[in-house]
């Protein structure tokens, strides 16, 4: 019981880790775990459905095991990579996660990214920007 334990504890403590970043990028006030929750899916969710099948599964692998869970929330698999321009994608998010922050949803974007690129390997990491389209390069870390 002690290692399943320990799996449990440390995937929490991964996960507190990334929305903690989460909010330090955004200047949301301490502990507002729903906002730095909704912010994570909602980009989660977009980087998801633009990404092909292999590598959505390549990224998820990495990701803590709560977070993976979220990752595949709902996910489609016979419907992606979804060609969607950046502003699109942007909408997606959006209408994921209608939080007003200083500089709209692509600060939000840039500002999840950037804490999630922190728990992926630099490998994985090149190979999701290089699945996505160069459109996309400013939002991505």
């Amino acid at each position: 019981m002690g290692n399943a334990h320990a799996y449990v504890a440390d995937t929490i403590e991964k996960t507190d880790v990334l929305l903690k970043d989460i909010e330090r990028a955004l200047d949301m006030p301490k502990e507002r775990r729903n906002l730095s929750y909704k912010a994570l899916r909602a980009v989660l969710h977009a980087l998801r459905d633009r990404l092909s099948v292999d590598e959505s599964a390549q990224l998820a692998a990495q990701l803590p095991t709560l977070v993976r869970g979220i990752y595949y929330e709902g996910w489609q698999p016979g419907q992606v990579p979804v060609r969607m321009s950046l502003d699109e994608w942007l909408q997606q998010v959006r209408e994921e996660c209608p939080i007003d922050v200083e500089g709209g949803t692509p600060r939000l974007v840039r500002s999840v990214l950037f804490a999630l690129r922190r728990h992926v390997t630099p490998g994985e990491w090149d190979d999701v920007r290089a699945s996505l389209p160069d459109e996309y390069s400013p939002m991505i870390p």
